[in-house]
């Protein structure tokens, strides 16, 4: 159930390594992502666990026929210039509050297959996420035959909902105010086989 290696015309999305530790500091400082009451050494401390169990826990998966959970490097074909991160990430919320899931007030927490992606600040705007995560959605519907993938954002985060559009993902906001950090989904269901 791995993820190969995977290449586009300008990137490539690859496994995370020990040596990406300051490109991934680098990224949750850049998008406003480290704790901001930590030091910068304390953050980047953190950053440094949070890598070394991505890593061991790619390694767990594969021992365990799992999926292949977790962030992969986004890197410029060329260059091998870190730019930022793409990933499959378990999602659990009320799905069933979504009108594409019935549309139901209180619904039960459901799992679903999430898409992530972060890129630095200065890589954002030229097309990177949209491409790398067409690059690993077309990968996990080829590879680990899923059914279909979502991706999360705030209302407010424009920048995402459009790379959910580009990648053809039906967006819908959650109707009720609970829980409030259920804002919005893309949905994407894998090409009907045939």
């Amino acid at each position: 159930m791995q993820v190969p290696l995977l290449e586009t015309k300008r990137l490539k999305i690859r496994a995370l390594s020990l040596e990406d530790l300051e490109s991934c500091h680098r990224l949750y400082v850049g998008i406003g992502w480290a704790d901001a009451a930590l030091s910068d050494e304390a953050n980047r401390e953190q950053r440094q666990r949070w890598l070394e169990w991505t890593i061991r826990s790619r390694e767990q998966q594969a021992l365990l026929h799992q999926p292949p959970y977790g962030e992969r490097a986004v890197v410029l074909a060329q260059s091998g210039q870190f730019v930022g991160l793409v990933g499959l990430v378990p999602w659990l919320e009320p799905f069933g509050q979504l009108p594409f899931f019935g549309g139901k007030a209180g619904a039960r927490t459901t799992a679903e297959v999430g898409l992530f992606w972060a890129l630095l600040p200065e890589a954002q705007g030229r097309g990177y996420a949209t491409e790398a995560a067409r690059a690993l959605i077309d990968a996990a519907f080829n590879t680990l035959n899923l059914a279909r993938i979502l991706a999360g954002t705030e209302r407010g985060n424009h920048a995402s909902r459009a790379v959910m559009r580009r990648l053809g993902m039906r967006i819908e906001e959650n109707p009720f105010p609970e829980p409030p950090w259920f804002q919005v989904a893309g949905i994407l269901e894998a090409p009907s086989a045939g």
